[in-house]
């Protein structure tokens, strides 16, 4: 795990593996939007500044989908609601508001907007790819316990190590996956009560207890790399989309060859993806029909891809 990959000499700024994988991902994909676009616009500057302002709407619509899914961990700090920098973006709220900001961007300048929806829909598989090993990286979005070999085991004090050592009633989970011993905890007082608090840091712990925790019985438990199978989905998605965009330049006669189906096509495999992966999660609070909110969103997704495909199909090209 490495949320922080190294501090900026001279200063007491590091860099962060979740931005750094986001802007590389951005870039990338910017280069991939300007590549694939090169025989619809002349002025690349379009471009850019579309990309631009999808990622600011990208970042933002990715905390407040955050924030509103979380809502009880800021209402009494409504300051902490604007502290990107600790971390807290929900994805699938980010690609959601940049879709909808390209789109307005796209009509006020009067481009083709579906041909345009199509190569930003590769573009953002690819995007995703990087971001989801920022995930890795960060340890967010981790998975569930699993004994298989390729499973991946989280240090002390990480977010799936904290996950495994407290209930989860969200998630059904009424006892802790690991019982770790109370000195392990920054215990609070209040009143005539003491709760466990956060862990204690792992240098403040006795050697006994880091060796416990590193080799010993208390060692996290290995679970699902969620985050790089969302990885290997997004690029083999990316690619599967680039092969059918490609086909459908070659002839737009074939069945969902029309401009806008390459862009509802990965709404469907981005939802489909995103939804069998969550059963791998184990992070993300189920809330309705026992599917967590992504899970709901992914399937409202599946069907406004599978509309979307019926009536660009039927549409004239454009």
């Amino acid at each position: 795990m490495y949320p922080e990959l190294f501090e900026i000499p001279f200063t007491n700024l590091t860099v962060k593996s979740y931005g750094l994988m986001m802007v590389i991902g951005f870039l990338c994909a910017v280069y991939l939007i300007k590549r694939l676009s090169r025989n619809i616009l002349s002025d690349s500057q379009m471009i850019t500044n579309a990309a631009l302002y999808s990622l600011i709407a990208g970042v933002v619509g990715s905390r407040v989908f955050y924030v509103v899914h979380y809502w009880q961990n800021f209402k009494d700090d409504l300051v902490s609601v604007f502290a990107v920098w600790q971390g807290g973006l929900e994805l699938l709220g980010g690609v959601i508001c940049a879709v909808l900001v390209i789109i307005f961007y796209l009509r006020h300048q009067k481009l083709p907007v579906k041909k345009y929806l199509d190569i930003l829909a590769i573009a953002l598989m690819l995007a995703l790819g990087f971001g989801r090993i920022g995930c890795f990286l960060t340890s967010c979005c981790f998975g569930e316990p699993t004994d298989l070999p390729w499973g991946v085991r989280f240090p002390y004090g990480s977010l799936s190590y904290k996950s495994q050592i407290y209930p989860d009633l969200t998630r059904n989970r009424t006892v802790p996956h690991l019982k770790l011993p109370a000195d392990f905890s920054i215990h609070n007082r209040a009143g005539n009560g003491i709760w466990p608090g956060d862990l204690k840091p792992y240098e403040d712990l006795t050697a006994e207890q880091k060796d416990m925790v590193d080799n010993g019985p208390f060692r996290a438990l290995p679970v699902h790399p969620t985050q790089l199978y969302s990885t290997a989905y997004a690029f083999a998605g990316c690619f599967l989309l680039y092969l059918f965009w490609k086909r459908n330049q070659r002839d737009s006669s074939k069945v969902f060859a029309k401009p806008g189906c390459t862009f509802a096509l990965m709404l469907i495999i981005y939802s489909v993806s995103r939804f069998f992966v969550e059963f791998l999660r184990d992070d993300n609070p189920f809330e309705f029909d026992s599917l967590t909110v992504s899970q709901n969103l992914a399937i409202g997704m599946i069907i406004v891809g599978g509309i979307l495909m019926a009536i660009f199909q039927k549409a004239k090209s454009a």
